[in-house]
């Protein structure tokens, strides 16, 4: 199929009375509040778009579910800062406020008001190339022959082409171009008339990372992957009232108990004020994300039963360890590396100071669309502490080489600044290879550690050494209770590599060479 379908088969008339995405023209940049997506898009958009990594939130039976969200969805801002939104039920339909910029900037008490009903799932999300529209802002809305339904979902679907074909040759006609619309229409083209039966065959056909949270009139499901790739957490807030969020910081700032984390393939239903766990999909291994414990997820967020904070500072341990220097001072490149420095400074006795202060008005580098912004951003965010600098021989902690661009101007910022010596240490091991299961990173040409030698970056980063922690360190530090995806360190993709080799989907491309072994 190359063209949008512009009527639906009868087949799909029937499934699907109204999805609230079908429209006739494109949308203006100046629609960043929206209701009502705006256009008609094919299987071949999907082909264009990138993956994605978000934040999800869901509160089930409390009088006053959306505010919950919106409080939940400020402490993971960290997760998202392209688009934010929240969907209710109030006991008729699914009441939805979402648009494109910060929480703060999305919601305000007008846009909370209409937002009635004790059951609501909210979701934020990260710019990603090619998809800052606010008709991927979520959560996703329809209404099918089964009921209202919307859905938030962090993660990426690794077939999410090969099944937009499929769908579109049954009659959908798609939304946005992300990949989480391809749930509904699965969902709305299921013939079963039970609706768990529906998801788990559903879910079945699914091929990738999704934590995702579902609003089904006034039942709530949330439900992982088989490997569980990305979090997603269960907490108590009080009789008969539950919250599920990607990170217990979520569950903190609305004064919830944490209870658990969601096990790989686990589905929990929330109905009639009681909640139903089951094993919706077989879990054949485990695959937590390490980069959320590296970097992604915050500090203060439990895992395993500990905070984030601990495990990061463990990796500082283990990098003073492994690559050891005389030194003046430690410092950190702040925020997500605080903890690691912490731990390089007290294994190594080398004191710890605060070298480079970072604007906290500028969002992460890491996560902006293009080089250019990224650019900006690095030079907008970090300024040097030069009486802590000057004629010093610097350790400078990081969590993670990516690009490499904001590395090296850190380092140009650092001798500008007076540092006599500069010693880059890494508490990650070299991102060699791209992930398709929800972090946003470029393909292997852009990888900075997949184009040159250790020797090499260093020699660009213009610094006196360059270590990174070894796998072997990385998973020293990490607990022991889980298994993990390590594909962007070693490039063993879990289930194999994705049919497509890069991050821009090519359609019809053949795939690439299938890989066997596993992270």
């Amino acid at each position: 199929m190359t063209g949008a379908i512009p009527f639906a088969s009868a087949r799909f008339r029937e499934a699907v009375s109204s999805l609230d995405v079908i429209c006739d023209t494109p949308p203006k940049d100046s629609d960043r509040f929206m209701s009502t997506p705006q256009f008609v898009l094919t299987a071949e958009d999907y082909a264009r778009r990138l993956p994605e990594g978000c934040g999800v939130v869901a509160v089930y039976n409390h009088p006053d579910a959306a505010r919950l969200c919106h409080l939940a969805l400020y402490a993971m801002q960290h997760r998202g800062q392209e688009s934010a939104g929240i969907a209710t039920y109030d006991g008729e339909k699914i009441n939805l406020h979402k648009g494109l910029g910060l929480v703060s900037e999305v919601f305000n008490e007008k846009a909370l008001a209409p937002l009635a009903g004790k059951v609501a799932i909210g979701h934020v999300r990260y710019s990603t190339t090619g998809s800052n529209a606010a008709y991927n802002a979520q959560p996703l809305r329809a209404n099918y022959r089964g009921g209202h339904m919307a859905v938030a979902h962090n993660g990426n679907l690794t077939n999410a082409d090969e099944l937009a074909r499929a769908l579109e040759a049954n009659g959908a006609i798609f939304q946005s171009t992300t990949d989480s619309e391809l749930l509904i229409h699965l969902l709305a083209q299921n013939r079963s008339n039970d609706f768990a039966e529906s998801l788990a065959s559903s879910l079945k056909r699914l091929h990738g990372a999704y934590s995702m949270v579902m609003l089904r009139d006034d039942e709530l499901y949330a439900f992982k992957d088989a490997h569980g790739f990305r979090p997603l957490c269960l907490g108590s807030l009080g009789e008969n009232s539950w919250i599920v969020a990607s990170e217990s910081c979520a569950l903190d700032i609305v004064g919830a108990t944490y209870l658990r984390e969601f096990n790989p393939g686990e589905a929990i239903i929330f109905r009639g004020g009681e909640i139903q766990r089951t094993q919706i999909i077989e879990s054949p291994r485990e695959a937590f994300c390490v980069f959320e414990l590296i970097y992604y997820s915050r500090p203060d967020s439990i895992s395993e039963g500990s905070n984030i904070y601990k495990y990061r500072r463990r990796l500082g341990e283990e990098l003073a360890a492994e690559h050891p220097v005389e030194a003046d001072v430690v410092i950190a490149v702040p925020d997500s590396s605080n903890a690691a420095a912490v731990g390089y400074s007290s294994a190594s006795g080398i004191p710890l100071e605060i070298g480079l202060v970072r604007s906290h008005y500028v969002g992460r580098t890491f996560i902006q669309p293009t080089q250019s912004q990224r650019d900006f951003g690095a030079k907008m965010k970090y300024n040097p502490v030069r009486e802590v600098l000057r004629d010093k021989r610097v350790v400078v902690v990081d969590d993670s080489i990516v690009r490499g661009t904001t590395s090296k101007k850190i380092v140009r910022l650092l001798r500008e600044a007076g540092a006599s010596e500069i010693h880059f240490r890494v508490s990650a091991p070299p991102w060699k290879h791209p992930c398709f299961y929800g972090i946003d990173t470029p393909d292997e040409d852009q990888l900075l550690a997949n184009r040159m030698t250790h020797e090499e970056i260093a020699r660009w980063m213009d610094v006196d050494s360059l270590g990174f922690v070894s796998t072997d360190g990385l998973m020293r530090a990490m607990p022991k209770t889980l298994e993990y995806c390590t594909t962007c360190f070693t490039g063993k993709y879990v289930d194999g590599r994705p049919r497509r080799s890069s991050k821009h989907m090519q359609g019809a491309k053949e795939p690439a060479a299938q890989e066997s072994s596993t992270a």
